[in-house]
C-alpha cells in the first residue's frame, strides 16, 4: 500500500517536531538555556594579576622576575673621552653633548642587551651594537641633534654641534 499525502505530510511534521524537541532539550539541559560554560580557565601569575609583570592593581609594570627595571633617574657610566658617549643602565651618558662641526663622536654600548644609535631627524644610524660594540659619526654641520635607541624608546639624548 502507498501511503497518501497526508500520511507523508503528517510523518515529516513529527520529524520535524521531535527534531526541535530534541534541538530545545539539548540547550536548557544546563539549566533554562544558558549557554554551556565552555569558557577557558583564568590564568593568575605571581603578580595577582592575568598580565605577567604588571602590578595587581594595574598601575604599571613590575618587572620580571630575575631581571631588575632601570630606574627613571639612571645614569650611564663616564664617557672615556671628551668627544665620547657610553650607552649604559639603558641611557646614553652624557644625554647631551657639546662639539665643533668636524668632531667625530663615539657611542659605546657597555651595556649586555643590544643597542642603537638613531638621530630622530635621520641624518645618523647605528646598526645593533652588541656589548662593547662602538659606533662613530662625524658632525658635518651645526645644529641640535636629539637621537634614541629604536630598540628602546625611552632611551634619548643630544648633540649639540657649533661652530
Amino acid at each position: 500500500m502507498r501511503p497518501t499525502r497526508s500520511r507523508r505530510r503528517m510523518a515529516v511534521a513529527v520529524t520535524i517536531a521531535a527534531a526541535s524537541l530534541l534541538t530545545a532539550s539539548a540547550c536548557s539541559s544546563n539549566g533554562g538555556g544558558k549557554a554551556p560554560d565552555n569558557a577557558a580557565p583564568g590564568i593568575t601569575f605571581a603578580s595577582g594579576t592575568a598580565t605577567p609583570g604588571m602590578a595587581p592593581d594595574g598601575s604599571g609594570p613590575t618587572g620580571m622576575p630575575g631581571m631588575s627595571m632601570p630606574s627613571s633617574s639612571a645614569a650611564a657610566a663616564a664617557p672615556a673621552g671628551p668627544n665620547a658617549v657610553n650607552i649604559d643602565n639603558f641611557a646614553f651618558g652624557p644625554s647631551s653633548l657639546t662639539v665643533k662641526v668636524g668632531t667625530t663622536v663615539t657611542w659605546t654600548n657597555k651595556d649586555e642587551e643590544p643597542h642603537t644609535v638613531v638621530a630622530t631627524d635621520g641624518a645618523f644610524r647605528s646598526p645593533t651594537l652588541g656589548n662593547n660594540a662602538t659606533y662613530t659619526f662625524t658632525f658635518t654641520k651645526a645644529g641640535s641633534f636629539a637621537y634614541v635607541c629604536s630598540i628602546h624608546p625611552f632611551m634619548h639624548a643630544t648633540v649639540v654641534v657649533t661652530q
